[in-house]
């Protein structure tokens, strides 16, 4: 029997989707009646997370953040079986990882953080990517059920909190994604450009997929071979910010790149590639 708690969209998804694949699946919620939803699906739900994993062998948890865990582990805790196997797929710190995962050894209880890529369809599915590092005994006891969970289980080795530190680094780049696109739109609408025309435009030139080319060129340092001088990009950065000021929309992206532009610059690199603003990172 095996044991979810945490009934948000994510962790509701991967239960229907566990119980389709025949396990038998105990639930708990804070909110009790996201918990009580899924007994149509054949899920028993509890009113006591206590009650909720007793017995079980393995835990599944997706909650909020750090703080959460620990607090809803520690009461959970009071029911765990020993030898217990907590996989937790919360979007926590690194640190937290680690520690949970010192602490729970200590007392008997394994822990794994495997974080995840993935929606609430991609959990219905078994598709997106779940990420793992740490124990990997531990891990090969449990990657093929995880596997069942998810289109692609990565394994990032044996140091505790890699997973965690990982997902965060994924997920910086999506929040500056989003955060280029609204910028993107602001610029486009300054120029009296539909948004439609934007979704053709990447329709027929995808900028993500140059993404692990620029990466690879980032982390080769070869910051003297340009493909687009930074003089030329802080040009370009002026313009979007000319026309931006003019429509008197508001770009939270661009002033602070036109900024370390203009660090760079400062120091002599402006004839270098644009990429060069990211040589401090590596």
């Amino acid at each position: 029997m095996k044991a979810f708690i945490g009934m948000g969209l994510l962790g509701s998804n991967f239960v229907k989707a566990m119980i389709q694949k025949g396990e038998t699946m105990h639930v708990w919620n804070r909110t009790a009646a996201k918990a009580k939803a899924l007994e149509a699906d054949g899920a028993k739900a509890f009113d006591n997370v206590e009650d909720a994993v007793r017995d079980a062998d393995v835990i599944h948890v997706t909650l909020k953040d750090d703080d959460t865990v620990n607090e809803v582990l520690e009461t959970a805790s009071k029911a765990f079986k020993s030898g217990a196997i907590v996989i937790d797929h919360t979007t926590t710190s690194a640190k937290g990882a680690i520690e949970r995962t010192k602490t729970w050894k200590s007392r008997g209880i394994n822990y794994l953080h495997a974080p995840v890529f993935m929606g609430p369809q991609n959990a219905r599915e078994s598709s997106g990517y779940m990420l793992v590092s740490g124990d990997q005994q531990l891990i090969e006891k449990v990657e093929g059920d995880l596997s069942k969970m998810t289109g692609k289980l990565i394994n990032f080795g044996p140091q505790e909190g890699r997973a965690a530190g990982i997902k965060l680094t994924g997920n910086l780049f999506l929040l500056s994604l989003t955060a280029g696109l609204s910028d993107a739109l602001a610029l486009a609408k300054a120029h009296g450009i539909e948004t439609q025309e934007i979704l053709n435009l990447f329709s027929s030139w995808n900028p993500g997929a140059a993404a692990p080319a620029r990466l690879k060129k980032i982390s080769e340092g070869k910051f003297d071979e340009p493909s687009w001088e930074l003089n030329m990009a802080r040009k370009d950065a002026g313009l979007m910010l000319s026309a931006a000021k003019e429509a008197g929309a508001n770009l939270a992206i661009i002033p602070a790149i036109a900024d370390v532009m203009d660090q760079w610059i400062a120091k002599g690199h402006g004839n270098d590639d644009w990429s060069v603003i990211a040589k401090d990172s590596l």
